[in-house]
């Protein structure tokens, strides 16, 4: 039980969902090679794991915590709009508190998807969005 299993809960949960849409996006993971391509949008997925603890003296229990970020990049110069609009999409998602299990973990979105601020970089602007997760084990 880990955080990379945490990591491809969530993944493969918006790669689904990218593939599902009218226009499917790119999801570029941790790692993944991608030379993108001039005015096409595409997501960069991140699992930010926090410290890994345990709340007994006995040690059979973990607890996994951290932050899933999903940055939404966009073709420069059109505001944030479709930016913004993935970003209310992304957190219908991810609603709170919802439960995804694989295997034996299971693991919880713990904070609302929140977007960051936006972030020009010449022909890109980028909005990070991004949310609290929790996992127990015995």
């Amino acid at each position: 039980m880990s955080h990379n299993i945490i990591a491809s809960i969530y993944e493969a949960k918006l790669i689904a969902w990218a593939k599902a849409l009218p226009v499917q996006l790119k999801v570029v993971v941790e790692n993944e090679a991608y030379e993108p391509v001039d005015g096409v949008t595409y997501l960069r997925a991140f699992t930010l794991p926090g410290d890994t603890a345990s709340n007994t003296l006995g040690g059979d229990h973990k607890l996994y915590t951290g932050v899933f970020q999903v940055s939404i990049v966009t073709p420069s110069g059109k505001y944030r709009g479709a930016a913004g609009a993935l970003a209310d999409q992304i957190a219908a998602l991810f609603p709170l508190y919802e439960r995804n299990t694989k295997g034996a973990l299971t693991v919880v979105t713990m904070s609302p998807v929140d977007p960051g601020p936006g972030i020009p970089d010449g022909t890109t602007f980028t909005v990070p969005v991004s949310f609290m997760y929790r996992a127990d084990t015995n």
